[in-house]
């Protein structure tokens, strides 16, 4: 087991992404944001790369910016973050990750992003495929209402028009999705904790991760 990686996996807009920020900035840890990852292998894949292209045009021009809030993503300098946070590219990602091709060239892209000051690692199957070997593995979920509100709020405060009633279904898709494919399903790994984010304050969540780690370096 490795002490320094950090695993959260859990459904679309579970508040992963912030929980992510936050502890990483905590331990000083390096992030690993592999939502987006699979964001800019679509982004590649709709310009028309091949699958052998993508990882490698990923590695040589593709940049992260990580802060307390949110990501930039530049492609060779250029700022794309506003396309890969679309629904239109969510939705092509989600398609996307099904080939088998596609999760198998990303394995190695985001096992890259270890370095050995350690690892907080965002995703669907972080802790049961890509880092089994995680020390502590999260599991972060909340109700369909609550996630969809989130999302509406996420969207509107990039500026993005979004109906409400749509979000929902949309959500429900998409977990069905992610729960139900053949490779790296979205489940919990065995010896994760599972924590229910519906009535929690982002602080919340971060103090009852905070206090895990405790328990752990005890």
């Amino acid at each position: 087991m490795k002490l320094n990686i950090i695993t959260i996996d859990g459904p679309s807009a579970s508040g992963k992404g912030s929980l992510a920020r936050n502890i990483a900035k905590y331990l000083d840890f390096n992030i690993l944001d592999s939502g987006l990852l699979y964001r800019v292998y679509a982004y590649f894949y709709n310009t028309g790369l091949s699958h052998e292209e993508i990882p490698e045009s990923i590695k040589r021009n593709i940049s992260f910016a990580f802060n307390n809030t949110d990501v930039t993503v530049l492609n060779s300098g250029v700022d794309i973050t506003s396309i890969l946070r679309s629904e239109n590219t969510a939705k092509h990602a989600s398609q996307i990750s099904i080939f088998p091709k596609t999760r198998k060239n990303l394995l190695e892209v985001q096992r890259s992003f270890y370095k050995d000051n350690g690892l907080v690692a965002d995703g669907r199957d972080m802790g049961t495929v890509v880092f089994p070997e995680a020390k502590l593995k999260i599991y972060l979920e909340a109700s369909i209402e609550v996630r969809a509100e989130r999302r509406y709020l996420e969207l509107q405060n990039r500026g993005q028009e979004v109906n409400m009633q749509d979000l929902i279904p949309e959500i429900e898709k998409r977990d069905l999705k992610d729960k139900t494919r053949i490779l790296s399903p979205l489940i919990p790994a065995k010896d994760s904790f599972i924590i229910d984010s519906s009535e929690m304050s982002p602080n919340d969540v971060i103090n009852c991760v905070k206090n895990l780690l405790k328990k752990i370096k005890e």
